[in-house]
């Protein structure tokens, strides 16, 4: 099961020079993708004064690109997004970068597949650094996923949705859930069956900036960007 972010606008990165592969739109290939959206916890945008949440203010919530694009192709992404983006009214973007490495198994072993991120795109955008995100403990599963707090208590409590954050267990491997069985008996043996791991995670690296012609006040601290993965 694949979790996608609420978008709002999304943005593609093409070589115009280069013919668009399958399933790519018509204009060049697809070198990367940034997509604006709705955050998980709204609260996080009212740090821009004067603004509307999700009408004047969203999350970057995507940003990935090929490897083979240049150096500089991200910041150049995020520019020409957030300029097509404030034509649309959208005034501040919030970001975050995840430096906890994910590593995912694999019949062949444990495989990286992201070393973790500190956030030097936004730096290079002029975002602010606003500090961490609050520490908390990870149920990261066997694909290098998390299952959230939510999807969790959602098992445990047979609320609606369970049985689609059920079946992302099941997909991995775990027993099913037999007749009767108590959803929280069932969420711990399928957690052990398919091997998922705790984890402290520190917090994710905030950042924000306004975006537009007519600048944004943010009402929030500032502080040095970090430098390494394990800045705090």
């Amino acid at each position: 099961m694949k979790i996608r972010p609420a978008v709002r606008f999304a943005y593609g990165l093409q070589r115009i020079d280069e013919p668009a592969g399958p399933d790519e739109p018509e204009g060049g290939r697809l070198l990367g993708v940034l997509s604006l959206g709705i955050p998980m916890n709204g609260a996080v945008l009212d740090i821009f004064e004067g603004t509307g949440r999700y009408t004047e203010t969203l999350e970057l919530n995507r940003l990935v690109l090929l490897d083979r694009a240049e150096s500089n192709a991200e910041s150049w992404l995020c520019s020409r997004a957030f300029k097509a983006a404030a034509l649309q009214g959208i005034r501040g973007v919030v970001a975050h970068s995840d430096p906890q490495p994910r590593t995912r198994q694999t019949p062949d072993g444990p495989e990286l597949i992201s070393p973790g991120h500190i956030g030097h795109v936004y730096v290079a955008q002029d975002f602010l650094y606003l500090g961490r995100t609050r520490p908390r403990r990870l149920t990261v599963l066997p694909d290098a996923t998390v299952l959230s707090d939510r999807a969790a208590a959602k098992i445990r409590r047979d609320e609606v949705g369970h049985r689609g954050a059920a079946r992302r267990l099941t997909n991995l491997g775990a027993p099913p859930r037999q007749p009767g069985e108590d959803g929280t008996r069932w969420l711990a043996r399928a957690l052990e069956a398919i091997g998922a791991t705790t984890v402290h995670h520190p917090g994710n690296h905030r950042f924000a900036r306004s975006i537009g012609r007519h600048r944004t006040r943010l009402a929030c601290t500032a502080y040095p960007a970090p430098r390494t993965t394990s800045s705090t």
